[in-house]
């Protein structure tokens, strides 16, 4: 046991220097070496200046001994101008640290200031070790060093109090500093705003501002109060879109006294929130559900038991729902049914279930069946026997026969104030012509997605047209479509010169919404004369010229001189577009480089102004 313990050494309790020592990384035996190197240059001096010969040269010992003397005066009396170089040094770096903050600079850079650092960091004291006393570098109160000790700005350590505050105001420079860094996004924010159409010049509303605080803060709300139906509509929206409707924040949409739920998001609602719906609302009259995908037949029984007064049904993508659920609903509640607007419904939803629809809802006087995947030419002849029929819009992708079309129109056709007839593709010219003839309350028009219709038949239809003048005009994608002959046939497919002038003369008096994306055979003259500036269409709000590539900066001008009531122009593919100045409340969307800044939206020059400076830019 003793051979054993003989190599040990036995550790007793250091005392307070031996601490102070070893914190601080000072050496006894460092002392004591450069207390004997002292020693052996002061013997070599008194040799050097007494009676004694010496085997040095004068020179030598000359040099020593001014070096000794320096060292010695530098050793023994740690001058003001050492603390003060330290201290401009500490300085320099604390003012090249925020210039140089997340940029690291190249190896071999001659700025480069790491060896300058890592020299410095030999006059730096150590930190202090967990359990030791230290004073705190702000307020010079003493405490005891912890784990979470925070550095100050000076290098020391800080207490509790002034470690928080610090905390607190790094946070709030962090703050700004994002916030600063987050202007960059503030025009994307802007451009996704004027595509939904909410974009408007100068400031936003109380109301606005209001709804768009409760959605922020959605998940500290108990409840909505007595809001207008209006504004909750509107709320409901803004909740959908940022896709919080949630069942948490879906109590605050309804109320006993609402005659009508509008919840344009419903992809998070389960079976028990349909329920919560319809037992909450009893007295509704008008249904919205979009992204209905859980939507299942015992919501369906639970409506038709709990909501008598249902006079509005706007569903979206339920295809839970079984056949036999709508043959139900329309069989129960048809009678009262005014308004049926259906989209996306793929796994039920056939023929058959449009005939129930039409024999048990007498009173129907708006329709929109779009993408429901199992629908065909039937359903479409079936709808030509709704008597009070005056709102009708289809999109079917089964083939449907222009006879079928044809036959609609001339029965429901008198009656009808809005007409949508989407990727209809083999509709011919005696569609046109049957609107012609049989249509004149029309308000709304759309026939897009069609490659048979010729211009012709456009300008046919919008030539002696007995039909009071439109308020709604829709043919995007009416053009031909073959790679081998991009230019089209000789006489055009779809929406093209002599059309498009004879639509404006019928209807451009009061027409607010054109719509003639992809419609590529209009020609840049045709634009010239009906945007020539001479003409005013005091109404006209929204345009959309994509993808016609005749359109030039001069016709964007003369929409500009032409509409004076215009909201918003869209003009993406329109590449000969450019140089734009943007008159204000004006949102130009797709022209990358149309001028921005502040000119862009809201605060900008006026039609005159913007139309001069364009030309000044050679437009």
């Amino acid at each position: 046991m003793s051979g054993r313990r003989g190599g040990n050494r036995i550790r007793g309790p250091q005392s307070a220097l031996t601490d102070f020592l070893a914190a601080n990384n000072i050496s006894a035996a460092q002392i004591r070496d450069d207390y004997e190197r002292r020693q052996r240059q002061a013997e070599v001096d008194e040799a050097g200046n007494g009676e004694g010969p010496s085997n040095q040269a004068p020179d030598q010992d000359n040099d020593e001994a001014l070096a000794g003397a320096a060292q010695d005066e530098e050793d023994e009396k740690p001058s003001k101008k050492r603390k003060r170089n330290e201290k401009d040094a500490i300085e320099k770096i604390k003012k090249s640290k925020a210039s140089k903050k997340g940029k690291k600079g190249k190896k071999g850079d001659p700025d480069d200031d790491d060896d300058y650092n890592d020299d410095l960091g030999m006059y730096k004291k150590s930190k202090p070790l967990p359990g030791q006393f230290e004073h705190c570098d702000i307020c010079n109160k003493r405490f005891t060093v912890t784990p979470y000790s925070k550095e100050g700005p000076d290098g020391g350590l800080l207490c509790t109090p002034c470690g928080k505050e610090l905390a607190k105001d790094n946070k709030k420079s962090q703050a700004a500093a994002k916030k600063a860094a987050g202007t960059g996004k503030k025009r994307r924010k802007i451009e996704s705003d004027k595509l939904d159409g909410m974009a408007t010049g100068g400031a936003k509303s109380l109301v606005q501002m209001c709804i768009e605080k409760v959605a922020r803060h959605h998940d500290d709300i108990e409840e909505l109060g007595e809001l207008p139906q209006s504004v909750l509509e509107r709320l409901g929206e803004i909740f959908s879109k940022k896709r919080v409707m949630k069942p948490k924040t879906l109590p605050l949409f309804l109320r006993p006294d609402l005659d009508s739920v509008v919840v344009h998001d419903a992809a998070y609602l389960e079976v028990e929130d349909y329920n919560q719906i319809f037992a909450v609302v009893p007295k509704m009259r008008k249904l919205v559900l979009g992204n209905a995908c859980q939507m299942k037949d015992g919501a369906i029984d639970y409506m038709i038991e709990k909501c008598g007064e249902l006079r509005y049904i706007q569903l979206y993508a339920a295809n839970l729902v079984t056949e036999d659920r709508w043959q139900k609903l329309f069989r129960e509640a048809g009678s009262k049914l005014e308004v049926v607007k259906l989209k996306w419904l793929d796994a039920a939803f056939e023929d058959d279930v449009v005939h129930d629809m039409v024999k048990y809802c007498p009173n129907l006087e708006r329709v929109k069946l779009k993408l429901c995947r199992r629908l065909g030419e039937d359903a479409v002849r079936y709808l030509s026997d709704v008597p009070e029929l005056k709102h009708l819009s289809l999109q079917i992708n089964r083939e449907v026969s222009t006879d079928a079309l044809v036959n609609l129109i001339e029965k429901r056709g008198s009656g009808l104030q809005t007409l949508s007839l989407e990727k209809f593709i083999d509709a011919d010219d005696t569609v046109l012509q049957a609107i012609h003839d049989n249509c004149s309350r029309l308000s709304k028009l759309r026939v897009s997605e069609n490659d048979t219709v010729t211009n012709a038949g456009y300008t046919s239809l919008f030539t002696d047209w007995q039909n009071l003048p439109l308020n709604f005009v829709d043919v995007n994608s009416t053009r031909d479509v073959d790679n081998n002959n991009p230019d089209g046939p000789e006489e055009a497919i779809g929406m093209a010169s002599s059309g498009f002038k004879a639509l404006m003369a019928h209807s451009g008096s009061t027409l607010k919404h054109l719509d003639l994306a992809s419609c590529r055979h209009i020609e840049r003259s045709a634009f010239f004369d009906v945007f020539n500036g001479g003409e005013t269409y005091p109404a006209l709000e929204y345009i959309n010229l994509s993808f016609c590539n005749r359109a030039d900066t001069s016709v964007v001008a003369g929409i500009f001189r032409s509409c004076p009531a215009l909201k918003r122009l869209v003009a993406f593919g329109c590449f000969d577009v450019q140089d734009v100045v943007v008159p204000r409340n004006v949102a130009l969307i797709g022209v990358p480089r149309a001028q921005e800044a502040i000119e862009q939206f809201g605060f900008g020059l006026g039609v005159d102004e913007a139309i001069s400076r364009m030309v000044e830019v050679g437009a």
